[in-house]
Formats: C-alpha cells, sequence, structure tokens
C-alpha cells in the first residue's frame, strides 16, 4: 500500500521491450532501501524490483501494464514518480493509494492561480469518474491530490508549488496522459451494494 506522497523523481536508464512486456531500469536513490522482490510505485503503477544494484533497480512489466497506463509510452531518460510502500505504524499523510492504475487521463488545461497551477484532466474511461466527489481523493501519476472541481467528462486538481517541484506534475503540459486511481473505498462500496444477499 501506498500513500501517493512521492519520495523521488527517477529517471528511466534502460528499457527493453519484447511481446510479453519490459524491463526497465530506473536510476534513483531509493535503490538503496530496496531489494528484490522489493514493491515500489513508479508514476502510481506497482512493480517489482527484480534485480537492484548502486543507484538503481530494474523492474519488469507485463503487456497488460503497459497498454494501460502511461508505462507503455517510457522512454530512456524519462522522470518517474516514485514511492516505497508504507511501512506499518508510519504516518498516512496522503490517502490509500494500491498501485493499481484504474486508466489514464488526458490534461485538457493548466492554469496558474496564485501560487497554485490548476490542472482539468479528461478521464479517457468516463465510467471511472463516477469514483470521483468534489474534496475526495485521486492519485494522478501516483501523487495524492483532492479534486477540486467536476464537470462531465473532466475533473480539476490543485497543485501547490511543492508538487510542482517535487514530481512529474510540474512538468505535464496539455495533451499530456496521465495514470489514473481512483478512490479504493468508492470502488468496494459500489461492489458491495451490487452483490446479491
Amino acid at each position: 500500500m501506498f500513500t501517493g506522497l512521492i519520495a523521488d523523481l527517477g529517471e528511466v536508464a534502460a528499457l527493453e521491450r519484447d511481446s510479453a512486456g519490459a524491463r526497465v531500469r530506473i536510476a534513483t536513490g531509493l535503490a538503496a532501501e530496496l531489494g528484490e522482490g522489493d514493491s515500489i510505485a513508479v508514476s502510481g503503477v506497482c512493480l517489482t524490483a527484480v534485480a537492484v544494484g548502486e543507484g538503481w533497480f530494474e523492474a519488469q512489466v507485463m503487456a497488460q501494464t503497459l497498454e494501460h497506463s502511461t508505462l507503455g509510452a517510457l522512454e530512456a531518460g524519462a522522470r518517474v514518480n516514485l514511492e516505497l510502500p508504507l511501512r506499518a505504524g508510519a504516518r498516512l499523510g496522503g490517502h490509500v493509494v494500491q498501485g493499481h492504475v484504474d486508466g489514464t487521463g488526458t490534461v485538457v488545461a493548466s492554469e496558474e492561480r496564485g501560487f497554485a497551477r490548476v490542472l482539468s484532466v479528461r478521464g479517457d474511461d468516463r465510467a471511472l469518474l463516477r469514483y470521483l466527489v468534489a474534496r475526495g481523493s485521486v492519485a494522478l501519476d501516483g501523487v495524492s491530490l483532492t479534486v477540486a472541481e467536476l464537470e462531465g467528462d473532466r475533473f480539476t486538481v490543485s497543485l501547490v508549488p511543492e508538487t510542482l517541484a517535487r514530481t512529474t506534475l510540474g512538468r505535464v503540459a496539455v495533451g499530456d496522459p496521465v495514470n489514473l486511481e481512483v478512490d479504493i473505498l468508492a470502488k468496494q462500496v459500489e461492489r458491495l451494494l451490487g452483490m446479491p444477499e
């Protein structure tokens, strides 16, 4: 489990693709805290470290993950948000993030408002928007954010300077895709209410 509080910006050092998926090497100082078999969230996608070296780790990415997340467009040199799993007893500063990306969204507007930047995101799968509520939680590229407004097939989030400086969201532009993970609690409630007794 993750919290959506990004610990480091990693850089894709190498990427090898084949019919089964991809193997990615990411350069990061967080590698010192990883062992083989450990989980790490990469731009919101929970991956398993299969090799770890000084200042880097490698993970395999299944074809389905490449198809349904922004990891499919990764190239060497790309920056990615990284987060280690929450330790038992640690402070939950963001919200419950599983690292199971539900789909993607597209940034359709970006506007400076005072010290903040407001992003408007269109859900590529409009059905996912039913899990969002104003002032509720959403994860974009693994970053825990608050939904500011909902309208039609889009929603807005407000990014403070700290988030802009420490995550890839400071670099996104109109037209860019982002990974989207909705609130697991909303999905669980829907599932329970829809099950026969």
